[in-house]
């Protein structure tokens, strides 16, 4: 009964706040629920609902509610509570609350200190009741249920990241993450978890499922299910530690953020594992790194003392990288890398989160874009595109062909439903000069700061170059975060990738070719810079590329600049790869994701400067689905304009789909072909002619027929031909008798440890190798 009447003041209140109320309240609580999930509520009945849900479950309480409306100065609300404090026969709801929340409170009333088996069940419970479900960045379609940790995160995949590349340019996260998804070996989570490492480091890019991994540990400790010998596990956010700068210990930090467990209990002498999430969110990662820094804020030295317990470290790639320089006292140390979902765990989120008529849409969508499909394996992305696929009525499958297209969908669906929250149109939205400002401000701070190389910033770093920032700081928040500490506020964007692409819309927009390519820090940028170039009448990125109208751009000559300077710097390096195996340089792959994000074709100006170099082309086992769909599109442009290709050359022998397309692509006109290695390959056979055909396949033994289907088709179509077999070969009699009817002029053979340049000195060497066997 006490439940309903509560119930009744709490809808009373929602129906009596104002506006302005809203907002305040959403402040306050901002900091403990995040600025993300309040921002999207707009009705006071959905605020309180939210509230009211987290009340019950003992996440905040009552009396704390009551706190925030006294500051706001809503006494005549708190009013509404008194009817049922008096309530005959019922508890107070404030008791009731303080029951819930502050059970450690009332148990030390009874006993002096608690004993370490009393904090480990409160531990346990707490962990159970508040981490059985995590919010998504986004709420799903069809309710705003929460993630059920325990029957989600299976399918999120982990690695070996023992070897992850440093680098202190955060946005090459992204790249490097589409090539991982190439080679990595997932590791079962009951093997790194079963375990009890001395520090586990866990990397992932922003959004992949770190924090749902560290909250899963969490709850599988509270069942029993690992860390058997581990009496107590401490959970903190880095973002929250970051406001307690003036902690100097471990104790006392604890004695914040679990207060009502411990109650002043010491855990100097016991068994804990703590486990911090978000390092890259730590305002002082730097002091923590750098012993030789003298440090002024004492939580360092508390963050410091956790090595000398049991630790994991969660966060984004750039920061654990730097961190493993201070962890390398530990022999049993354990570092792995989060990849998102696996397909299953990819099938799954859209079969629970997407409503079943647009189920086949947003698959058909990841099916037909490659970098889609790549990057669906992020949580955020995937929320993302299922959103926006899910709320279009009419939604072109090419929506996500380019990287470009992807980030610019998300970033105008983010300010169509996040910033601007009405039912207005993306065109009708950006028509207005206003908004089209707006915009050009959010790119402006995101290219400085990348420039700067800066994903945490402060005030002073915007208002360098934005002076009124603080009249309008409201505005920006929705992209840029505010995370409050006793210093005050420190600033980052909401997200990684939305900070690359305004970075690039505004380098776009307002700087010239020549001032883009001279600036090294832009280089990631390039393809999406290239990208807005795209003239698609159907893409979304009409929008962002005239945000100035006064600025007269040739984009034919803007493009054709870039491209050009890309390759003058591939001809200027590439005598240092002359020799590799696969030369293909860094400019020239770049050129050539330019290019397909561009979504242009071979203007006269392209034709004269693709004429400069050879065009080779290899498919590996190194290149990511992604690359292997710019070049498809670069050589259908290239042979179509009547260009012959150099060479082609093959070193995989499990093939995509799309790279039998390349494969058959290039075999039109390529005057070198070179197999290192079986392929297989159905159903069609080469047609033109090749200058030369080089087959290694001295390390694999095939049968007579896989030659015959694989390679025979190429042989016939060769004018020069370099054969290297394996020893055990047993059909070579057979290939001799294919080449002698095929149109071959030249040939070297090598078999057996010989070479041979004529099919008779071969014939007379198996002769000889028959006879001395009988």
């Amino acid at each position: 009964m006490g439940y309903k009447k509560y119930k009744e003041v709490l809808l009373k209140i929602a129906n009596n706040l104002l506006d302005k109320d809203v907002k305040a309240i959403k402040f306050y609580y901002s900091q403990q629920i995040g600025y993300g999930h309040l921002e999207k509520i707009e009705s006071s009945i959905e605020l309180i609902q939210t509230l009211e849900q987290r009340m019950l479950l003992g996440i905040d309480n009552y009396g704390d509610f009551v706190e925030v409306l006294k500051i706001i100065g809503r006494n005549d609300l708190i009013n509404y509570f008194s009817e049922i404090s008096i309530l005959p026969g019922s508890s107070s709801i404030f008791s009731v609350n303080k029951e819930t929340s502050n059970s450690s409170e009332s148990s030390t009333k009874c006993s002096a200190k608690k004993d370490i088996s009393e904090i480990c069940t409160a531990l346990k419970s707490y962990y159970l009741t508040n981490y059985g479900n995590i919010n998504e960045i986004q709420p799903p379609l069809k309710s705003p249920a929460n993630v059920n940790l325990m029957n989600k995160f299976v399918d999120l995949c982990i690695i070996d990241a023992v070897n992850t590349q440093r680098d202190t340019i955060y946005v090459v996260e992204r790249k490097k993450f589409l090539e991982k998804q190439l080679r990595y070996t997932p590791i079962p989570y009951n093997e790194i978890f079963m375990k009890e490492k001395s520090v586990t480091l866990i990397s992932g890019i922003a959004g992949i499922g770190k924090t749902w991994l560290l909250r899963k540990c969490l709850l599988d400790w509270s069942n029993d299910l690992i860390w058997k010998n581990v009496k107590l596990v401490f959970y903190l956010e880095c973002r929250r530690l970051n406001q307690y700068q003036n902690i100097s210990n471990i104790n006392e930090l604890l004695n914040v953020f679990y207060k009502d467990i411990i109650n002043d209990f010491n855990i100097s002498n016991n068994t804990a594992v703590f486990m911090i999430d978000g390092l890259d969110e730590f305002k002082y990662l730097n002091e923590l790194i750098n012993h030789s820094l003298s440090c002024n804020y004492p939580v360092v030295n508390a963050l410091k003392e956790f090595q000398k317990y049991k630790y994991v470290i969660a966060g984004r790639v750039y920061a654990i990288d730097q961190y493993q320089s201070i962890s390398t006292e530990h022999s049993d140390k354990l570092t792995v890398q989060i990849m998102g979902f696996n397909e299953n765990g990819i099938n799954n989120y859209i079969e629970h989160n997407v409503l079943e008529e647009r189920k086949d849409v947003v698959k058909a969508t990841l099916k037909q874009s490659p970098i889609a499909k790549s990057m669906s394996s992020v949580p955020f992305y995937l929320s993302s595109m299922c959103k926006i696929i899910s709320d279009s009525k009419n939604v072109d499958l090419n929506s996500f062909l380019t990287m470009t297209d992807l980030y610019a969908n998300i970033f105008l669906y983010f300010l169509q439903k996040h910033i601007f929250k009405n039912n207005e149109l993306i065109y009708q939205i950006m028509e207005n000069n206003f908004n089209k400002k707006y915009v050009l401000n959010i790119c402006r701070i995101a290219y400085q700061l990348f420039v700067e190389n800066k994903v945490i910033f402060s005030k002073e770093d915007i208002q360098t170059f934005f002076i009124d920032f603080d009249e309008n700081n409201d505005n920006f928040f929705g992209f840029i975060e505010r995370i409050e500490t006793n210093l005050g506020y420190y600033y980052q964007f909401a997200h990684l990738t939305i900070m690359e692409f305004c970075a690039s819309v505004y380098a776009y927009n307002c700087l010239s070719s020549e001032e883009i390519m001279a600036d090294k820090r832009l280089e990631r940028c390039l393809s999406m810079i290239c990208g807005l170039t795209n003239k698609n009448k159907n893409s979304l990125l009409k929008f962002l590329v005239n945000l100035i109208p006064s600025k007269q751009s040739q984009e034919s000559l803007f493009l054709f600049s870039i491209l050009d300077r890309l390759l003058k710097l591939s001809r200027q390096s590439e005598n240092k790869n002359h020799y590799s195996l696969y030369p293909e340089t860094y400019y020239v792959n770049l050129f050539i994701e330019c290019f397909y994000e561009s979504q242009s074709s071979f203007t006269d100006e392209i034709k004269f400067i693709v004429d400069e170099l050879e065009w080779w082309i290899s498919i590996h086992d190194g290149k990511t689905s992604y690359k292997t769909s710019c070049e498809n599109y670069f050589v259908n442009h290239y042979i179509k304009s009547g260009r012959k290709l150099s060479k082609l050359h093959v070193d995989k022998n499990i093939l995509s789909d799309e790279e039998k397309n390349l494969i058959i692509q290039c075999s039109t006109n390529v005057r070198h072909v070179c197999f290192w290695c079986p392929i297989k390959f159905e159903g069609w056979k080469p047609k033109d002619k090749i200058e030369e055909l080089w087959i290694d396949i001295s390390r694999y033994l095939i049968t007579k027929k896989d030659f015959e289907e694989n390679f025979l088709p190429w042989i016939n179509l060769c004018e020069e031909l370099n054969l290297d077999l394996h020893d055990d070969i047993d059909f070579i009699e057979e290939i001799c008798e294919w080449i002698r009817c095929s149109n071959v002029k030249e040939l070297w053979i090598n078999y057996r440890g010989k070479d041979f340049d004529n099919l008779d000195e071969l014939k007379n060497f198996i002769t000889g190798k028959k006879c001395l066997i009988s």
